[in-house]
């Protein structure tokens, strides 16, 4: 998965997209985060596979420079985060459509999903959003085309979920 830096409202409120995408490498490294048996929910903080995350997992992530990511750093929801997936969605087709295009996507689903999430519009938020994206070789190589969509508070420190704060 390959990845941009995470970004979002500045003091004067202008909301800039991030994106973080995902690479194939990570196959090979860590396995599923550690998961409560019923609820699916991570119980156990670990550097955890990239292709094991999904919506409701939390991490600590935010500030990381990677434009590539095999692991990241999971942690249960209760503990101090930054990060939180909030959405997912696959895209469609056979041929991987060009980064541009699985951007612009990724950016119109992530900030459409956003407000019913956090409570706020992306523009006016504290909380940013950005995602984590196929890369050319894990569309082609791993049939890869889930786009996830996180909540990112870059002070941290988040203890429960971002959604429904308003912030």
């Amino acid at each position: 998965m390959r990845t941009k830096k995470a970004t979002g409202v500045m003091a004067t409120g202008a909301a800039l997209a991030a994106l973080l995408v995902l690479s194939g490498c990570g196959l090979l490294g860590p396995d599923e985060p550690k998961r409560d048996d019923e609820s699916g929910e991570i119980v156990e903080a670990a550097e955890a596979d990239a292709f094991a995350i999904r919506v409701g997992d939390c991490m600590n992530y935010g500030d990381s420079e990677e434009t590539e990511v095999e692991t990241v750093a999971t942690v249960p929801c209760a503990e101090p985060h930054d990060t939180e997936v909030y959405a997912a969605m696959d895209m469609a087709g056979d041929e991987f459509p060009g980064n541009d295009e699985i951007e612009l996507q990724a950016d119109e689903f992530c900030a459409g999903e956003f407000t019913s999430f956090v409570g706020t519009d992306p523009a006016v938020s504290e909380i940013f959003y950005s995602y984590f994206m196929p890369t050319e070789a894990s569309w082609n190589g791993l049939d890869d085309r889930e786009i996830l969509c996180l909540a990112v508070d870059l002070e941290g420190g988040v203890t429960g979920t971002m959604g429904g704060s308003n912030r």
